[in-house]
């Protein structure tokens, strides 16, 4: 990592003075986020008439028993293929703060749950390993993570899929990297029965969901992002670091 640091040292007043000017420009952002969240509660909604089915630790569950009594659903698409043996090292980051998230958000309507197409029985060992108790699904029986643009197979990708809204490229489409997993997230609402579509998040999305990057960005040096292996899965650091 770059531990590199470029401010210039200052007296108080003058430190004050600075963090007054960005001040202003974090109200500026702040004011900026609340507008899209409320375009994103104003976006279209979708009608879901596939009939998805999940592995789930209560058995057989279509995208509506996933709600589980409420009305709102997000999910989170955890890379993990079937193939694999853990979890991605960056979606394992971001899952460290699903659980006290999830029992916020259950009290507020909202149900929660990770989706991934490794076998159920794969992904319930993984979480045992990390310490979570989260809701965690197995999507690998249905078209579920295709359908959605977080799984690829040379298949898939040359029948047109695209990521973030985008076709893939470069080493996206090479052969030599397929099949492959992308993060992402999903929210769904359910209505007299019916659930319904409302937005989907990939890549620099997921940002903000992401409770290590919204502490280092405030930390004197950063994210040091030029080395994005430095991270692990939170059982994997050095005892003694």
């Amino acid at each position: 990592m770059n531990q590199t640091a470029t401010a210039r040292t200052a007296t108080r007043a003058e430190w004050l003075e600075a963090r007054l000017e960005l001040l202003k420009a974090e109200k500026e952002l702040t004011r900026a986020n609340d507008d899209l969240a409320r375009r994103r509660r104003e976006l279209p909604r979708v009608r879901i008439d596939e009939e998805y089915l999940f592995d789930t630790e209560d058995g057989e569950a279509k995208l509506a028993d996933l709600f589980r009594g409420r009305s709102q659903l997000v999910v989170y698409h955890f890379m993990f293929a079937p193939e694999w043996d853990e979890g991605c090292p960056s979606c394992s980051a971001v899952a460290d703060g699903f659980d006290e998230t999830q029992l916020h958000l259950q009290n507020h309507d909202v149900a929660f749950t990770a989706i991934s197409r490794a076998p159920l029985e794969k992904l319930l060992a993984y979480r045992e390993r990390m310490g979570w108790k989260f809701p965690w699904a197995s999507s690998g029986r249905s078209q579920f993570n295709f359908d959605f643009n977080v799984s690829f197979t040379e298949q898939s990708v040359a029948g047109g899929q695209s990521y973030n809204f985008r076709p893939l490229e470069g080493w996206q489409m090479d052969p030599a990297h397929l099949p492959y997993e992308g993060p992402g997230m999903s929210a769904f609402v359910l209505s007299d029965g019916v659930v319904h579509h409302t937005y989907s998040a990939y890549a620099r999305g997921l940002d903000a969901l992401w409770n290590m990057w919204q502490w280092l960005d405030r930390a004197p040096l950063g994210r040091n992002e030029g080395d994005m292996a430095w991270f692990r899965r939170h059982d994997q650091y050095p005892a003694n670091a």
